[in-house]
């Protein structure tokens, strides 16, 4: 077993590494094709229209979601780096795009009945997660305020759609990719915490302990499946890492992972200009941010914590190089994940 006091502690995002994910960035969100718009057509009107047509916020990034996580990615790099060198370019993008008639097309595309799931739950979660990096970030400086307040109408229509969610489904969802229901649930609980959402916080509270409280037995040898990029044992552990007190969380832990060595090793990346394949390069830094989070919540002394630490630092190690490797395919949104990971802010 690793000694923590020699595992290496997480490398921080410094401006050398923030300006590359933020050039990265800035490239993605203005890039319109390839596209995978994931688009219902509710009638013959909706044929024809571009994805800048459709989504004039997020139209950017191969598909919807990932251009939302990119642009808070964007303001996580301008807020934690005010001189960074992309810094007037990130304004400027923000100050151009980010418009009231832009944000009513988004809107009022939300608002079509048929639409009532797209992009359920992933994306929404990701939604608030920007909604609320705007919003501590518009405390520290006025900037950011007004795109806050253009973001507004759509924050409001997806918290809407997500308290719904969560108090109506009867069951999680437990893939390893978009649909899983845990990962949305801590991304929920972490913009609900900073925007001192009272109602969110409780919804997802109370759906967590619903569908995950008395879960037991996790067979951990059957992970990873061949494109997952979130591990579903280990966002849930995250999630309720984040619910339930230490002592308390350390006990569920032992009944619902018995056997956690096989989320130890990280996944083998062997096609990084395959959408589906390189997934897993951001399992390896899911799985890294989420073992770093439980060693954290565990107690002290708790004899998981250095298998945690040591988890993390392989999973991360693993994929943290490659995520700028040359292949869009990755590259629109991986530099997300390692912000993530690398620029935790408690989450």
């Amino acid at each position: 077993m690793p000694d923590p006091a020699v595992v290496p502690a997480p490398p921080g995002l410094d401006v050398a590494t923030a300006s590359r994910y933020a050039r990265a960035g800035l490239d993605n969100v203005a890039r319109e094709y390839p596209n995978q718009p994931m688009h219902l057509l509710s009638g013959p009107d909706d044929l024809g229209a571009s994805p800048s047509e459709l989504h004039p916020l997020f139209f950017g990034s191969y598909d919807w979601h990932s251009a939302v996580h990119q642009h808070w990615m964007l303001v996580r790099l301008l807020r934690r780096h005010p001189a960074l060198p992309e810094a007037a370019a990130i304004r400027a993008w923000f100050d151009r795009q980010f418009t009231p008639d832009a944000a009513a097309v988004e809107v009022a595309y939300l608002a079509e009945p048929a639409r009532r799931s797209w992009e359920r739950p992933y994306g929404w979660a990701w939604l608030l997660t920007l909604a609320a990096e705007l919003h501590v970030a518009a405390d520290d400086d006025a900037v950011f305020a007004p795109w806050a307040l253009v973001l507004g109408p759509l924050t409001s229509a997806v918290r809407e759609r997500c308290i719904e969610w969560l108090r109506t489904t009867v069951y999680p969802q437990r893939s390893g990719t978009h649909a899983n229901s845990a990962f949305a649930c801590g991304l929920l609980q972490s913009a609900a915490s900073v925007t001192h959402d009272a109602g969110l916080t409780a919804a997802v509270a109370e759906a967590t302990l619903r569908w995950y409280g008395r879960d037991a037995g996790y067979a951990a040898g059957f992970e990873p499946s061949a494109n997952d990029f979130l591990s579903p044992a280990l966002v849930e552990a995250d999630l309720l890492r984040r619910i339930l007190e230490p002592t308390e969380f350390a006990g569920w832990l032992r009944k619902f992972l018995p056997d956690p060595e096989p989320l130890t090793r990280p996944a083998v990346v062997s096609d990084r200009s395959d959408p589906q394949t390189v997934h897993l390069d951001g399992l390896n830094l899911s799985r890294a941010w989420c073992w770093q989070a439980i060693a954290a919540a565990l107690p002290a002394g708790d004899t998981l914590v250095p298998v945690a630490r040591d988890a993390a630092a392989r999973h991360r190690e693993a994929s943290l190089p490659a995520v700028l490797s040359g292949e869009y395919v990755g590259e629109h949104w991986l530099p997300t994940f390692a912000v993530h990971l690398l620029d935790r802010d408690g989450a």
